[in-house]
């Protein structure tokens, strides 16, 4: 009942908010062309002067929490957007007003096993921020370290659940009505959202999501990550080191305290390339509200991050092909952009590679009027993806992060630094990682990884190979019996076809006699036609068998 009324409330945010006319310019199938035209509040309620895209973040943010994630999730998803649509979307405020600090330290002292007082020298009941999925509280521990504590918003996983059943009936009625929608998968759309946020209720996920990159970047001068008290850490509450950084986003603070902002902008782009190329584990959620910059060096700042719940992985395929689709496609290489796609798997493998490259060429030869520095990596990237989709390439979630990310340190850089030339700072990166992972050096590494894994099975290489040979002459052995099964098989029925043969030929014989018995002699010319043909009949199956 509660899930009908939830479709009905989002029903009427759909009427309010004239969402129809969203798929006035796509291809539907014509049941839902006729349904659409069908529906009287199309009538009675006008547009207005709103566009689409701030009609749909309206109802969005009316719908409340879960579909306002949802669309900062869609945002990034420029593959399914058009342009005017994510931008308007990334616009969405989860602003949520707090629950009550008793509450939240009841929900504390429940986790930990223990009174708040105990625990903390001070705790702050009034939040310093709230999301959707949880608030935020200040603390001190008893050895005098400032610390954050994250806490899950109460309830908040069964109203998360009721609201991603209603998704996935609008996903899979998309999928039914829209003639793109089972390509463009808006189910698994949901399914990946879904994950996203049901991670995000885990807080030692996030945490060890944080532990990770920390210890990845441990001493790193250019990034810092907070600690994690884990002995404090539980499903819905996390115990953060406090960091008292500037906003990366407060340009007037940063130049305030004389920030070097084109060596901040740079470092913003080696800890990208550093984490998708070198660690291929990286924070995918790099927007301005959780990057912040030290107070302490100013000619040389170091960035702080935080909030690790949704970070990144690629495997060593997707690096090396994405860091080869970089190189060709600045030095103009678009059958090797093309070919690389096809390899991947990213793109089906009977894909037309000159069509392809043609298509590439027309939508990337044009980004090379500008200089350098004004080429946008992120568009680079999300041009090609949304060219390949064309030629029917199927979305690939970890790529969809990865584009997101790009285009947030990229906006992020240039706000910094808008003369920041993100090809120059990224190139030898990624030529220095291609060559230390397909050079002398990568392929020494490797043998001396694996060097331990060989000398275990070394004793044991003998019976292996004694086993493999034994295994390969019963192999042989079975084949053996198999072929003469099956020729003493065919043998039996080729015997009971001859008999069977033979029969009917007699049987023929018997019938063309019968049908002659008139004619004494038994003269050909004078036997009726059928009998003649019968006794040619017998004569042939009496011959062959």
């Amino acid at each position: 009942m509660r899930r009908l009324l939830r479709i009905f409330k989002i029903a009427r945010v759909f009427a309010r908010y004239r969402l129809d006319t969203l798929f006035e310019q796509i291809s539907l199938r014509w049941y839902a062309r006729l349904l659409l035209k069908l529906m009287l509040w199309r009538y009675l309620i006008p547009v207005g002067s709103r566009s689409q895209g701030q009609r749909l973040r309206l109802a969005l943010e009316e719908l409340g929490p879960v579909f306002i994630k949802f669309g900062q999730m869609l945002s990034t998803r420029r593959d399914l957007l058009s342009d005017d649509l994510a931008l308007e979307l990334k616009k969405l405020q989860d602003q949520v007003p707090p629950f009550e600090g008793a509450y939240s330290q009841r929900l504390i002292e429940r986790a930990l096993g223990a009174p708040v007082a105990e625990i903390f020298a001070e705790f702050n009941a009034t939040p310093m921020a709230s999301a959707s999925v949880a608030q935020v509280h200040e603390a001190l521990l008893y050895n005098g370290e400032e610390v954050v504590v994250k806490v899950i918003r109460p309830g908040i996983e069964k109203t998360i659940r009721k609201d991603i059943a209603v998704l996935y009936t609008i996903a899979r009625l998309v999928q039914a009505l829209w003639v793109e929608g089972r390509r463009l998968k808006p189910v698994e759309v949901v399914a990946d959202y879904e994950n996203t946020i049901f991670d995000e209720l885990d807080l030692r996920k996030e945490a060890a999501n944080g532990s990770q990159i920390r210890r990845n970047f441990d001493n790193s001068p250019i990034l810092y990550v907070p600690e994690i008290y884990w002995d404090l850490t539980r499903q819905n509450v996390l115990v953060m080191e406090r960091i008292h950084g500037i906003p990366v986003a407060d340009i007037e603070q940063l130049k305030a305290q004389n920030t070097d902002m084109k060596k901040l902008a740079e470092q913003g782009v080696e800890i990208f390339f550093t984490q998708v190329f070198r660690d291929s584990f990286f924070h995918a959620d790099m927007h301005p509200g959780n990057i912040f910059v030290s107070r302490e060096n100013p000619s040389a700042p170091q960035y702080i991050a935080v909030d690790f719940g949704i970070v990144g992985s690629l495997s060593p395929e997707d690096q090396s092909y994405l860091a080869r689709n970089f190189l060709a496609f600045f030095q103009r290489d678009y059958r090797q952009v093309a070919q690389l796609h096809i390899d991947s798997g990213w793109v089906p493998p009977d894909t037309n590679v000159q069509a392809f490259e043609t298509a590439i060429r027309s939508v990337c030869e044009p980004i090379f009027e500008k200089p350098l520095k004004d080429i946008s990596f992120g568009m680079v990237l999300m041009g090609l993806f949304q060219t390949a989709r064309r030629f029917n390439m199927e979305v690939q979630p970890q790529l969809v992060l990865l584009q997101k990310t790009l285009l947030n340190i990229e906006g992020l850089g240039r706000q910094l630094y808008p003369e920041l030339d993100l090809w120059q700072t990224g190139q030898p990166f990624l030529e220095r990682w291609m060559k230390e992972r397909m050079g002398p050096k990568a392929v020494y590494r490797s043998m001396k990884q694996q060097a331990p894994e060989w000398l275990d099975k070394m004793p044991h290489l003998p019976q292996m190979a004694y086993d493999a040979l034994n295994q390969l002459k019963n192999l042989d052995d079975n084949r053996r019996r198999d072929m003469l099964a099956l020729s003493v098989a065919r043998q039996e029925l080729q015997q009971q076809r001859s008999q069977k043969g033979r029969w009917i030929g007699l049987l023929c014989l018997i019938a063309a006699v019968g049908l002659s018995v008139d004619d004494p002699l038994f003269v050909v010319r004078d036997l009726p036609a059928l009998s003649w043909l019968l006794g040619a009949s017998a004569a042939v199956l009496l011959l062959r068998h």
